[in-house]
């Protein structure tokens, strides 16, 4: 049982689902947005996992929509926050990978440079909503550019952790950042909701967890040490703690908009920058979770490595307890919220669509045929292109030109490639594929000529231009493993 203000926020909703009513079409609505970091798509209680307690986020979906089929444009970080605060695909923004990127320098084909920064003159949401009368925040990872001059308040967030004075700072009487800084992000996130909540805001909030190393509270370890645990799954403790506790400080905002009475005109949005990581990418350390059902996980075009949580709660607008099965990617959230705060679109490709639609009708669909995925790079796999169509969706290797091809709305699993028995589909597929790269810009990789199959799996430092120190990583990322 919990304690504290996760019982106070479960008082709020025992009653359930709030009920709908017309929202007055001349409020602005507030819209808190929640981007957790590397959160997998099965590892929430409402996405059918068995061992994580998330019954805030739970509620959620209960109170709103729930989408099921939900991608992160990239299999990693900075590149999809790229999407989110550009509104195009990665293959335009030219952040295709994380920032600064992997190496290895003898392997097949040598990936193409990638953006180390959003591009100038990039509009976000936050500078698309400021112009539309919204205080605009920005806390957590942002991991789009390094330096002052690159970060969130150069991107029209007006309020961030730089700019938290020193009455914020004493309000927390000395307390540290706690596992993973969830305790600090979240301060942070109540003290700019109390002091802008009498007019529209729009605030993100990006947190570190789960990413590895796994922390969390020692109670909430030893909750979970204590715990049975089902027979299938990783089930690991740490991780599961680190879930909940991140599930706790959500229903630490859910409860501050309920006391200053705004939660019926504040927007909420929940997802993840892309699938689940079960170890990191050498292959060293222990396996903190699994995708399963899905195939693979961060770093691949997989299900696992792209598919991802997404819910959306907006009381009196949009159903509560309703669940859209439409594909869409996070390219589609600056459309979103422009949409959702009336704001104009900035004048630049927009690759995205605006969700409203689906959130409002759920069974609804979009006006287009595909989504697209361009991740040229070695990771947990290998440079490749995807493209899902309906339910379908192909895999284009770019070492060895193979395709995969998976009906994912009978094969959530992308066990039975079809390709042979669909050539058809396939090549049609390729093709739109190909055409969606040349009009977008892709960068593609290019054959090494320094290829060297006996150290093609070696891993480089681009920073030190040597080889990767793996028994040091290994120890850094089990470091805090809390044992």
């Amino acid at each position: 049982m919990r304690l504290g203000i996760s019982l106070l926020f479960v008082s709020l909703v025992a009653a359930g689902p709030p009920q709908r009513h017309s929202a007055p079409e001349t409020t602005k609505p507030n819209i808190l947005f929640l981007l957790i970091d590397d959160l997998g798509w099965p590892d929430l209680g409402c996405y059918g996992h068995a061992f994580h307690e998330t019954p805030v986020i739970d509620s959620l979906a209960r109170q709103g929509v729930r989408l099921s089929d939900f991608y992160a444009a990239t299999p990693v970080c900075s590149s999809t926050r790229s999407t989110i605060q550009s509104g195009q695909y990665s293959a335009r923004t030219a952040v295709t990978d994380f920032i600064p990127g992997h190496w290895r320098p003898f392997e097949k084909l040598v990936v193409p440079p990638i953006e180390h920064r959003l591009k100038a003159g990039v509009q976000t949401p936050g500078n698309a909503l400021k112009a539309a009368g919204y205080t605009t925040g920005y806390f957590g990872k942002w991991h789009l550019g390094d330096g002052a001059e690159l970060a969130p308040d150069q991107h029209g967030y007006q309020v961030t952790e730089r700019q938290l004075g020193r009455e914020f700072q004493e309000s927390r009487g000395g307390a540290t950042r706690g596992p993973k800084s969830i305790d600090f992000l979240t301060d942070a996130a109540l003290h700019f909701i109390e002091e802008h909540h009498d007019a529209p805001f729009f605030l993100t909030l990006s947190h570190y967890a789960v990413h590895i190393p796994v922390e969390g509270r020692p109670a909430t370890i030893q909750k979970y040490r204590d715990k049975e645990r089902p027979a299938a799954g990783v089930n690991h403790p740490i991780y599961a703690a680190m879930t909940e506790d991140l599930d706790s400080s959500i229903g630490k905002l859910l409860a501050k908009l309920e006391e200053l009475g705004i939660a019926e005109n504040t927007v909420v949005v929940f997802t993840s920058d892309n699938g689940g990581l079960r170890t990191i990418f050498t292959g060293v350390g222990e396996v903190v979770s699994t995708n399963a059902p899905l195939r693979g996980e961060k770093g691949t075009l997989y299900e696992g490595g792209i598919r991802v949580p997404m819910i959306v709660r907006w009381p009196g607008v949009i159903p509560a307890g309703a669940t859209c099965s439409t594909a869409a990617t996070t390219a589609d959230l600056l459309p979103t919220f422009c949409a959702m705060a009336g704001a104009e679109l900035p004048q630049q490709p927009i690759d995205g669509a605006s969700l409203l639609p689906l959130l409002r009708e759920p069974a609804a669909e979009l006006d287009r045929s595909s989504i697209y995925f361009h991740y040229p790079h070695y990771h947990h796999s290998r440079p490749a292109g995807a493209i899902r169509s309906g339910p379908w969706k192909l895999i284009e290797f770019f070492d060895t030109d193979e395709l995969e091809l998976f009906h994912v709305g009978d094969d959530i699993g992308e066990v039975d490639n079809l390709v042979e028995r669909h050539p058809g589909r396939a090549r049609q597929m390729q093709r739109e594929l190909a055409e969606w790269r040349k009009a977008t810009g892709a960068r593609m990789p290019t054959v090494n000529p320094k290829y060297d199959a006996t150290r093609a799996m070696q891993w480089w430092s681009r920073r030190a231009n040597k080889p990767l120190d793996i028994e040091a990583m290994r120890k850094r990322y089990d470091s805090r493993r809390g044992k």
